[in-house]
């Protein structure tokens, strides 16, 4: 086991996150996220500020702070993180998920990418710039929420629609899954994300006869709910470019040295670790996700339901919602569980750009590209109140790492090294905002 002395700061508190097991298992069942918060009020506290704790309800704790920048005139940006985290089977991992073990170079555990990471390179970036008498560029709002993997409810939208007075100022904001590198065409590249998907959870809901499990019945409700998640789960949706994925793949193509009309599949196939997060950018994604009917062997239910996580671009989102419901037929009823906004922010500007430059002071010349992500994060939530976001959690990462699958996946992992460079570039960004 690795000492603590031989892992630098960020590395060891990322550490003692995961090992604080924050698992939000859904439907207003988490643990952990007020433990996380008061630990990450301390280290703020800590560093001289001043941070708040908000309890959207028993358990589910987040964390505000702001930090004075040297320019007061500029608005501020918002950083933020999220301290929850989704299940982990322990049978199914090679090491406890909530151990923080270190091992071959890397620190593992639930939460190692999905954020906890970036919650430390937040903390440790912040420690540096103020530990050593300066000030970020300008006015941070620095803030650690509850709930962001089970869309938000109880923290990012919940401090948005009941103190959205926490963000006054603030014109933009920077958070996770963007700033990693990728290898294509034999280069390491960044992607900077610049927009979301929308996203829809809905929830089928077939009914039928209650019988003796023995009986012929036609009119069956598990047989109907299979049929509709089976023609979901195989729908391949129709191509959508949006404009972000469209730059992207002209940037990919020359990469590759091929003609910017290439297939779009293929053009994404070929780019390595890159597909994991991009071919989900390409066109509408319906996957089944849970299932549940019935309470005994010998009885067939009355009832079966599915949900369905259901990523449309923005815009799309009743479109989609009518495509389902002609698809899958009138005798299957469709709820609504969760819906939040699609982003699309420009890839350009001077946030952009000081982006750029951090990575490149650190990288330099390593192509930076835009991408949509078609995942979801807290910056949903603040865009209510205007607020533009990207993803910028830089990772220098080796092209022998999966990353993508390292994202609500087994073995969730990051390298040391990878944690030693996002924190520097981070820091370097902050006093350059």
């Amino acid at each position: 086991m690795t000492a603590d002395t031989e892992l630098d700061a960020t590395a060891r508190i990322a550490r003692d996150l995961i090992r604080i097991d924050t698992t939000n298992w859904g439907e207003g069942k988490s643990v952990g996220e007020t433990i996380a918060a008061e630990y990450v009020e301390a280290e703020l506290r800590r560093l001289g500020l001043a941070p708040e704790l908000f309890d959207s309800a028993p358990g589910r704790t987040s964390v505000v702070a702001r930090v004075p920048g040297r320019d007061s005139s500029r608005p501020a940006l918002v950083l933020h993180g999220h301290l929850d985290v989704v299940p982990a089977d322990p049978a199914n991992w090679s090491v406890d998920p909530f151990s923080g073990e270190v091992k071959d170079g890397m620190l593992w555990g639930r939460g190692a990418v999905d954020m906890k990471d970036m919650d430390a390179m937040i903390l440790t970036a912040l420690d540096d710039i103020l530990s050593s008498g300066r000030l970020p560029a300008r006015e941070l709002i620095v803030a650690f929420f509850a709930d962001e993997e089970n869309g938000g409810e109880y923290g990012s939208h919940f401090l948005v629609d009941t103190k959205p007075e926490l963000f006054a100022g603030a014109t933009e904001a920077v958070s996770e899954v963007g700033g990693y590198s990728v290898h294509v065409a034999g280069q390491r590249a960044y992607l900077l994300q610049t927009g979301e998907k929308a996203l829809i959870w809905i929830r089928l809901v077939a009914r039928g006869v209650a019988a003796h499990g023995s009986r012929v019945i036609h009119d069956n409700a598990v047989t109907k709910l299979a049929r509709a998640v089976t023609k979901l789960g195989e729908r391949e949706w129709p191509l959508h470019l949006t404009t972000t994925t469209s730059a992207l793949l002209a940037e990919l193509a020359q990469m590759h040295g091929v003609s910017p009309d290439t297939d779009p599949v293929d053009l994404v196939e070929r780019s390595g670790s890159a597909a994991g997060f991009l071919l989900g950018t390409l066109r509408v994604t319906s996957n089944p996700t849970l299932l549940s009917a019935g309470y005994k062997h010998n009885v067939i239910p009355d009832r079966a339901e599915a949900l369905i996580d259901v990523r449309p671009f923005a815009g799309q989102e009743d479109e989609v919602l009518a495509q389902i419901r002609e698809l899958i037929g009138p005798d299957i009823e469709v709820e609504i569980v969760h819906h939040d906004v699609g982003l699309e922010n420009p890839f350009d500007g001077d946030l952009v750009g000081r982006m750029v430059a951090a990575l490149h002071l650190h990288d330099p010349g390593a192509p930076v590209l835009p991408y949509l992500m078609s995942g979801g994060t807290d910056n949903k939530a603040l865009a209510k109140l205007g607020i533009e976001g990207y993803g910028f959690a830089p990772l220098k990462l080796g092209d022998d790492l999966d990353f993508p699958s390292m994202f609500h996946g087994v073995d969730e992992r990051v390298p040391l090294d990878a944690l030693s460079f996002g924190h520097a570039v981070l820091r370097d960004f902050l006093l350059d905002c």
